[in-house]
């Protein structure tokens, strides 16, 4: 069949996108290489689609179908959507994702290229042809360029080549593609997705979740981009939260379920109410926790899953929480956070917190008597805040800490609260003991980036602290501002400010920590303190601990967090998905925090089409090896990684 066929069914709505489909996820890079390789004559793989009655078939997008027989497509749809989106020079209707991705392709005249669009390098270049432009105009497009060239005299001698090129453009959606079909009246819904399974083996096959929502959307057709309009909003809030992880809050509001096989067989009306009260949910508990517990940006929003168990509470309460209640769901929630509860067996964890809750009356006493069981304690030991770098689960209580309490600013003395205005007054990550002083002492990078040794201050304090060591600027603080150093919980030996004695002041600070940890925590129990009690010995205190030394990875100082975090812009511009942030990397029936990736993709870059990828920056061999075992694939350099993405996953443009 024709490409020019195939785009004409697609307008005619003879031919669609099935719900069950994820959406568009290729990257320039392989739209370059698409186009490249039909140019030039290249292969460029069959197309499945899957031949039903179009009454009742459940396709994506609001376009109209076809009466009679409608094709599905099932194998094909990202070249299928590349080259409608550049020859139609806009999406197809049943369009979800990043048009980015295939807008502004221009062809080079004088090397025959694909590249997109650069201002500076094309801007003042007339070979540089728009090749949608030339696609919709056809051969008028034509026209219009020869005698453009003709007119030139530096083009003119060019015009035959020029022409040839123009036209082999052209033909490229004259080109004919295999079509191979699935037919028959024994094709049912659940047959075909096994067979699109089986087709995409080497992707990430649908999920539960995409199954739910695909039936979600065969009812509710604006169901997607009401729940990404949702996304939107809380991402301009600075959280980011994925399709799936909204879709778990909606499925526990309306079944009392994690499963999403629960929410098969929901209505449309049904649907719409849940998210209306999820959403309104979810805004309640990001306040709370914002609000009281200072959480207030998506780098310390850890426990993201627990959310859903306070959604499902929250929405059966229907009122507004006194402040004992709630304090005590926010215990719950940052108990949670800290022990990994849902970094594990998600689904079965987040069954048994709801199924705690299932009456309102008692429901926190035995949700949290169900966390203090699995866990253990509930005590915070100074050995827990034994982490490193930027990805450690106890980051976000340092964090929770420095906003709940009084903690203070070392440049103003004034109290670092979430209302702070202006730019630099925007908290930063700070090296007590200088970073590259401490390297200068053969200090290994686990002990540098120690938790222990982070404190956060205003921008404008941290720059003009410097690299300068605790023995000297400590003692500038305490007499300007008296009580600041105590209040960031820094010990008061003047011996221990000394780099000679940095690791008998990590110690030294892990107590207090953990001291006010327990504090903080008790205060959100008003007095009740049947879930917070200390151990009685030495012994219970060792077995609290639950690994045996600092998680190993993550990121390891504030450059390096920069580059990591350009390097994701770098990724959206390219159309792809950004990745996730010091990763939290977890064992899947434990829990229990194995390795912190500093920039991870676990669904691939190109979810369903591509395997998991992981950025490590300056890691050992333990965090790689991990990695490599989880079948990540694994990147140590910046321009390693842009490699795979402008080259390597190109070469999957034959294929999907």
């Amino acid at each position: 069949m024709k490409i020019s066929t195939i785009l004409d069914h697609i307008d005619s709505g003879y031919m669609a996108l099935p719900e069950f489909q994820r959406g568009y996820v290729w990257s320039r890079a392989q739209v370059r290489a698409l186009f490249d390789s039909l140019y030039r004559g290249h292969p460029v793989g069959s197309l499945l689609v899957w031949v039903t009655e179009s009454r009742g078939a459940d396709h994506r997008g609001d376009g109209q179908l076809a009466s009679g027989v409608v094709k599905l497509l099932l194998d094909g749809q990202q070249r299928i959507t590349s080259l409608y989106g550049v020859q139609r020079g806009k999406p197809p209707k049943f369009f979800d994702g990043n048009q980015e991705a295939f807008t502004g392709l221009r062809f080079y005249l004088k090397d025959e290229s694909f590249e997109f669009y650069q201002p500076v390098k094309m801007k003042d270049d007339p070979l540089w042809i728009d090749v949608s432009e030339l696609m919709t105009k056809g051969m008028n497009g034509v026209v219009d360029y020869n005698n453009r060239f003709s007119a030139s005299p530096e083009h003119a001698s060019q015009i035959g080549k020029y022409a040839n090129c123009f036209l082999r453009l052209l033909a490229i959606i004259g080109r004919e593609l295999h079509v191979d079909e699935v037919t028959g009246a024994d094709k049912s819904p659940d047959v075909v997705v096994d067979i699109f399974n089986r087709v995409n083996s080497g992707g990430t096959k649908l999920t539960q979740g995409d199954l739910a929502l695909a039936k979600i959307c065969a009812n509710w057709p604006e169901a997607r981009s009401e729940m990404k309009a949702r996304l939107e909003t809380w991402r301009e809030a600075d959280y980011a939260f994925t399709l799936e992880w909204l879709l778990r809050a909606i499925n526990t509001v309306v079944t009392g379920e994690a499963r999403f096989t629960h929410l098969h067989d929901r209505g449309a009306e049904e649907i719409k109410d849940g998210l209306q009260r999820a959403a309104g949910a979810i805004d309640t508990a990001l306040n709370m926790i914002g609000g009281r517990l200072g959480l207030d940006h998506n780098r310390v929003l850890f426990g993201r899953f627990a959310i859903p168990v306070m959604v499902r509470y929250l929405d059966r309460r229907g009122t507004a929480l006194g402040e004992h209640e709630r304090d005590k769901l926010l215990f719950w929630y940052v108990q949670a956070g800290m022990w990994g509860r849902f970094s594990g067996s998600t689904e079965t964890m987040i069954d048994q917190d709801l199924a705690a809750i299932g009456k309102i009356e008692g429901g926190l006493d035995r949700l949290l008597d169900r966390l203090r069981h699995w866990r253990g304690s509930l005590w915070v030991e100074p050995d827990h805040f034994h982490g490193s770098t930027l990805g450690a689960r106890f980051y976000p209580v340092l964090y929770m800490l420095t906003r709940m309490g009084e903690a203070k600013d070392w440049g103003t003395g004034l109290a670092l609260k979430a209302e702070m205005l202006g730019k630099m007054s925007a908290l930063e990550v700070h090296h007590i003991f200088p970073s590259s002083r401490l390297y200068d002492r053969d200090y290994s990078r686990t002990e540098v980036n120690a938790l222990a040794n982070f404190c956060f201050l205003t921008k404008g304090t941290n720059l003009s602290i410097s690299n300068r060591l605790p023995e000297a600027y400590f003692l500038e603080i305490e007499a300007k501002h008296p009580g600041a150093l105590a209040s960031q919980w820094i010990p008061t030996e003047p011996a221990l400010w000394r780099i000679d004695n940095y690791r008998d002041f990590l110690e030294a600070r892990k107590t207090l920590l953990a001291q006010e940890a327990n504090r903080r925590l008790a205060e959100l129990l008003h007095g009740d303190g049947r879930w917070l009690q200390g151990p009685s010995t030495a012994d219970d205190a060792a077995a609290l601990v639950s690994t045996s030394g600092a998680v190993p990875g993550g990121i390891a100082n504030e450059e390096e967090e920069r580059e990591l975090k350009a390097l994701n812009e770098w990724v959206a511009a390219q159309g792809l998905p950004r990745g996730e942030l010091a990763y939290d990397f977890a064992d899947m029936k434990t829990g229990e925090q194995k390795a912190v990736f500093d920039l991870a993709w676990p669904s691939g870059l190109q979810p369903g089409l591509s395997q998991p990828v992981a950025v490590l920056l300056d890691e050992g061999a333990t965090v790689i090896s991990l990695a490599n075992d989880a079948g990540y694939r694994c990147f140590t350099t910046p321009a390693s990684f842009r490699r795979y993405v402008e080259f390597d996953l190109s070469s999957r443009a034959d294929g999907a």
